[in-house]
């Protein structure tokens, strides 16, 4: 059994139903990119998460995003050393290998902000002094859809940062008896053992990266995404950055499926996940179903090269 194998099965064991959706997670985070995982309360988000740090290992922290949430709250900040009477930077809940933001868009715009340097940059500066944060670094985030009370919508350059928008949706009627038969008396979670190092996380994340990507791919990437930006509904088409996300995806996906090689068919799994949350309508209302669309026509308009 391979170590992709081992975490799905052991994040499974707590989120029933969802094995594509565990897939296509661990595919990001693989490729080292952000999920930002977008569905009503309830439906096992955090939980999701949750069982993704448990498994990988290494350390976790949890972000409750609030309207009173500070960017501070989230980087660190200096404090007074009452001994030495120096200054020490006292590190926030970002310093950790995974970090859960739960519900962001129920925090400010300043605050959501904050992550912005955190999540491209894999570092934190405070008062000018810069900061690295741990290897691997990975933010999962929950939010609840926008028309819910109390909730902020993400600016189009936060919402770039993530590699992958996803929603859990219901389970169905037997993964949801499952669900309540196994709690209770146990929670599943808490029986979830890493099976791997952070150290080990890392080597895959490397080999995710080594994945040989021919130009012909790389160029069949390029056009998908330069096809949403010509579609007349669509106001901002797929940025540069996440045409470079979709070829990383792919890569992680190649390597989960035991290949050094990047195939079409790797662009176009992951082209779903990966670009409909990068585009801007212009239909200020429109749906995400709406964006999935042109995904799909952009995917339907562009042949794929033939390699052999």
């Amino acid at each position: 059994m391979t170590a992709g194998e081992r975490i799905e099965r052991a994040v499974a064991s707590v989120i029933a139903g969802k094995r594509e959706e565990i897939r296509t997670v661990l595919t990001v985070l693989l490729a080292e990119g952000h999920v930002l995982l977008e569905d009503v309360p309830g439906v096992g988000k955090t939980q999701l998460a949750r069982a993704f740090a448990a498994a990988i290992g290494g350390t976790v922290r949890r972000i409750q995003c609030t309207p009173d949430l500070l960017p501070s709250d989230i980087t660190g900040m200096s404090v007074l050393d009452q001994t030495s009477g120096e200054l020490r930077f006292q590190p926030g809940p970002v310093f950790a290998n995974i970090v859960i933001a739960d519900e962001i868009n129920r925090a400010s715009p300043k605050t959501q902000a904050a992550l912005l340097e955190c999540m491209a940059e894999g570092q934190v500066t405070v008062d000018g002094v810069t900061h690295v944060l741990p290897r691997p670094f990975l933010v999962v985030a929950t939010q609840n859809p926008i028309d819910m009370e109390g909730t902020y919508a993400l600016p189009e350059a936060q919402r770039d940062r993530f590699m992958a928008r996803l929603e859990l949706g219901y389970p169905d009627e037997d993964a949801e008896h499952a669900m309540v038969s196994a709690r209770e008396t146990a929670q599943p979670l808490d029986a979830v053992r890493a099976v791997m190092g952070e150290t080990s996380f890392q080597a895959e994340i490397d080999a995710a990266r080594a994945v040989r990507a021919h130009e012909l791919v790389e160029r069949y990437a390029v056009r998908i995404a330069r096809a949403t930006r010509a579609h007349a509904d669509v106001r901002l088409g797929a940025s540069p950055r996440a045409t470079l996300q979709l070829v990383r995806a792919a890569k992680a996906h190649a390597h989960l499926l035991g290949r050094d090689w990047l195939s079409p068919d790797d662009v176009k799994a992951l082209a779903r996940h990966v670009l409909p949350h990068h585009l801007v309508m212009h239909d200020p209302h429109a749906r995400a179903s709406e964006a999935s669309t042109v995904v799909a026509e952009a995917l339907a308009a562009t042949v794929a090269p033939v390699m052999r």
